[in-house]
């Protein structure tokens, strides 16, 4: 694709698709070949949350961040990945659904492990209570993947160790991040983990959809497995 086809017009048009792919496989398939072009078009969205997300663990954090354990969920090409190595965190294990984004995240050179996993449909492929920071950036919205996998995210993390998780606030996103947010403190009240931080951003990314504005809000929950 040429540098021309960068322009927001053509990335909002890009994402807008993605919402008429209505099955899984239909889904991964749009990642498929939006890979390559991927980390170019969200820089055009402005997209914050994987800076965000790093420095919501970064600011907590007070373990050996050279050996601590990074959990990558949603990879994608890698974004969080390279964010938090910007901290010092020094191992990454990643799974994502689509291969194309798996193969951008492993040119990184970042990853110690990649796996391929369509969250919802099969259990998460981790070893529980191994992770010193578990992230899932992004993809936690409408139409993609259900509340109940930060159950699994939790479950991943070590006690002690953190759970990061990203949603956007425009619109189309309400009805997903009142739910994510009321079972953050269903896991809170049942001991599962206590919130350490929620970050909310009005200006998160350029929004794309209809009766979005200029910028659509965002939040950064950031956990603590008990």
């Amino acid at each position: 694709m040429s540098g021309e086809s960068h322009t927001f017009e053509h990335v909002r048009d890009v994402i807008l698709s993605v919402h008429e792919n209505t099955t899984p496989a239909e889904k991964i398939n749009f990642y498929d070949t939006w890979a390559k072009c991927y980390d170019q078009d969200v820089a055009v969205l402005e997209y914050r949350a994987p800076t965000l997300a790093a420095n919501s663990v970064a600011s907590h954090f007070s373990g050996d961040r050279e050996t601590a354990v990074v959990l990558d969920v949603a990879c994608g090409t890698g974004l969080v990945a390279k964010k938090m190595k910007q901290y010092g965190f020094g191992h990454f294990k990643g799974v994502d659904g689509s291969e194309a984004m798996l193969e951008e995240a492993k040119r990184t050179g970042l990853y110690e492990d990649l796996r391929l996993v369509i969250l919802g449909q099969v259990p998460l492929p981790a070893h529980w209570e191994l992770f010193d920071a578990v992230m899932i950036v992004g993809a936690l919205s409408a139409g993609h993947i259900p509340v109940s996998v930060i159950r699994e995210l939790c479950k991943a993390a070590k006690p002690g160790g953190y759970i990061c998780m990203t949603t956007r606030g425009n619109k189309d996103n309400v009805h997903y991040k009142t739910a994510l947010e009321s079972e953050i403190k269903q896991m809170e009240k049942e001991g599962l983990w206590t919130c350490v931080e929620v970050n909310e951003v009005k200006d998160w990314e350029r929004g794309v959809a209809h009766g979005d504005e200029n910028y659509i809000s965002g939040a950064v929950y950031l956990c603590r497995r008990l």
